[in-house]
């Protein structure tokens, strides 16, 4: 029980100290942005810690930070062969596919409205099927190893790209567009120089939004059938094991890798749309 209070002792300091650095009057430094979500991080672990071990909780049911640090420096072979399998071959060969035919097809969408009014329906509704229903087939079609995992990805990404691709493409003025034609510029011109720049922050946060739905969709892809390696099958054969420091490992390598891919992508879009409304100071 006194580690229970030591836990409650930790939490009220670190809410303490935040809440100093919120509203001081370095509020808004560079240091301070990142020192408020490290102190608020490093405080639920601590308690996490704590809180486990002043109660007893059984390793099966919830295992204290500590025996996740060890599982994650001993086991570090399989964790990195594990993330190449899931992440790499997986999540981000299906991500550069989805997101290229995407891009392709809502040119040719935006081109031929026929196919935005055909698509975009059913984008909506494959954006709607759950993945636990599309895996296993998609499985079954592409085999076990990682190309079955790239085609679960492509089918989670390719929507959400697409759509945004497409709002973004239709995000110009009429005047702007008026204009372009003044001056006798083209479709591709006018796709190039005002429309692609336009779309821009539409397409990006498509992107971003497809970080997460790739290694979650491959990690998932995987409990349905796979080589001996892998995320995802690491999760199944740990739980069936009772092995939940191993399971709690890997969760934090995925989430490791989706923030380092989601930071990738936001970096990248503030390299690119730095001349946008919101990217001004």
């Amino acid at each position: 029980m006194i580690l229970v209070v030591l836990a409650l002792i930790v939490w009220a300091a670190g809410w303490t100290l935040n809440a100093w650095l919120a509203r001081g009057r370095h509020a808004a430094t560079r240091r301070v942005r990142i020192a408020v979500p490290a102190i608020f991080g490093a405080t639920l672990i601590v308690m996490w810690e704590l809180i486990v071990r002043g109660l007893d909780v059984p390793g099966v049911i919830l295992p204290p930070p500590s025996a996740i640090a060890v599982a994650f420096a001993t086991q570090g072979e399989i964790l990195r062969a594990d993330l190449v399998q899931t992440f790499v071959k997986g999540a981000l060969s299906g991500y550069a596919i989805g997101a290229v035919a995407a891009f392709a097809f809502a040119i040719l969408a935006d081109r031929y409205a026929f196919l935005r009014r055909g698509l975009l329906p059913v984008g909506n509704f494959m954006a709607a099927l759950p993945i636990v229903g599309t895996a296993p087939i998609l499985v079954m079609w592409f085999g076990f190893d990682w190309q079955s995992k790239a085609a679960v990805v492509v089918v989670m990404v390719f929507f959400p790209i697409l759509v945004n691709t497409v709002a973004g493409l239709a995000d110009t003025q009429a005047m702007q567009r008026d204009l372009m034609r003044t001056y006798g510029a083209s479709y591709l011109q006018t796709l190039w120089k005002l429309r692609l720049p336009a779309a821009l922050p539409f397409i990006f946060n498509g992107l971003k939004i497809s970080t997460t739905l790739a290694l979650v969709g491959a990690i998932v892809a995987e409990f349905f059938g796979s080589p001996t390696l892998g995320m995802g099958f690491r999760i199944s054969t740990s739980v069936g094991q009772l092995a939940l420091d191993m399971v709690w490992a890997e969760i934090v390598v995925a989430a490791l890798a989706g923030s380092a891919f989601y930071g990738i992508i936001a970096l990248i879009e503030g390299r690119a749309t730095f001349w946008h409304a919101a990217r001004r100071r």
